[in-house]
């Protein structure tokens, strides 16, 4: 029968049906699902029970890897009919074993009767007992000492298993400590949050994968896994890598470009804000004094500062690159050379104090430096045979 048939004829809303085929006890203030997940509809809150009673209905399917309650029809079925423990096997793909195992075990008195086997596996899988950190004692103190002293939840976890590895009442994972925290009812460590995770907040934060993640800029980045392998092998010289050198509280900052081949610097100078118009407009003023052969490519972070990266690109011609997030080494000339530059500009201090002849002769005193990857020449020596 369908369900909506077979609710008809016991008396019951279609979606009482629905709730008893899926496990689902209706409860005074809301819904407890079977595993344990209670959704309190007087104050829109989802908490966590423990089960001490099982449900008076069970889902058809257990689990994937379990039969489910329509194989267990078929094996009745097909018993009657006479198949062979194989030729069931076979037909459901499932093992003989299995199926042997099956109508031994949850037959009475001979007969093997599908729903009341079905009810019986699901009664014995229910296994619930309290969380690890709702019990007091030894492990949940040890876990609040530590969370006051501002170790992260992984830390506490990490060493538990390496100074209690032959005690397994005081093992628990990562999870399970956070749980306890932001899942009420599980755990007591509710009152912790405040002080107790260096992030402070009150909910948990979903991280997302690389692919996942939304785009830092309106116009679709070009990413260095795109880049040629003319640019990664640094055989064709015209290739730049650039970034900002930040100035005191991050208010002032330096353009740094870097041929990759030749390592020859160009500086740009920004002597107010570094916003994503005011970075284009030096970069295509940078590029613009360079010949058209050298004009090959820009590689860069996910820095704000580029947002502005397709006007460039149309303004110059030159197509730009962005390294995959907290992958500095991607860059790595860039990122060298706005190491060396430290010693002409310290950190903290402010960039604007420095005008473009300050920014020129920086630049030429690195360009003059003889280079042990260039086989001692100078970055100079090596862009002037380009030109």
């Amino acid at each position: 029968m369908t369900r909506k048939a077979a609710a008809e004829r016991v008396g019951i809303n279609i979606r009482t049906a629905r709730d008893w085929d899926r496990g689902v006890r209706r409860l005074k203030r809301g819904r407890l699902y079977p595993d344990g997940t209670f959704v309190d509809y007087t104050t829109n809150t989802t908490t966590m029970r423990s089960m001490t009673s099982p449900p008076s209905t069970v889902p058809e399917q257990v689990g994937s890897r379990l039969l489910s309650l329509q194989e267990r029809e078929t094996i009745a079925d097909l018993k009657r009919l006479g198949w062979s423990l194989r030729a069931i096997g076979r037909k459901l793909g499932r093992s003989a074993s299995t199926i042997k195992r099956e109508i031994d075990t949850r037959s009475t008195d001979g007969v093997y009767l599908p729903h009341g086997a079905h009810r019986d596996a699901a009664t014995k899988r229910m296994r619930p007992k309290p969380a690890k950190l709702a019990q007091s004692g030894r492990l949940r103190d040890y876990v609040s000492d530590r969370l006051r002293e501002q170790w992260s939840p992984e830390q506490i976890s990490g060493v538990l298993s390496r100074d209690f590895a032959d005690d397994e009442s005081m093992q628990v994972s990562t999870e399970t400590i956070y749980q306890a925290i932001y899942v009420q009812a599980r755990g007591g460590l509710k009152r912790e949050v405040a002080d107790a995770l260096r992030t402070g907040r009150a909910r948990r934060k979903p991280h997302r994968s690389p692919e996942q993640r939304t785009s830092r800029f309106v116009d679709p980045m070009v990413m260095i896994s795109e880049r040629p392998a003319e640019v990664e092998d640094r055989a064709v010289p015209g290739h730049w890598e650039g970034d900002l050198v930040l100035g005191a509280g991050n208010k002032t900052a330096i353009v740094t470009l870097v041929e990759r081949s030749t390592r020859y610097v160009m500086l740009g100078h920004l002597p107010g804000e570094h916003t994503a118009e005011a970075v284009r407009d030096v970069l295509v003023t940078l590029i613009g004094t360079l010949p058209e052969h050298l004009r090959g490519s820009l590689t860069w972070d996910q820095g704000a500062e580029m947002a502005a990266h397709k006007a460039f690109r149309v303004a110059t011609g030159v197509p730009v690159y962005f390294c995959d997030p907290a992958s500095p080494w991607q860059r790595g000339s860039n990122e060298n050379t706005n190491g060396l530059l430290r010693q002409y500009f310290p950190k903290g201090t402010d960039l604007s104090i420095h005008g473009l002849e300050d920014l020129e002769h920086v630049a030429q005193k690195l360009n003059s430096r003889p280079r042990k990857t260039l086989g001692w020449d100078t970055p100079a020596e090596r862009l002037l045979e380009l030109v």
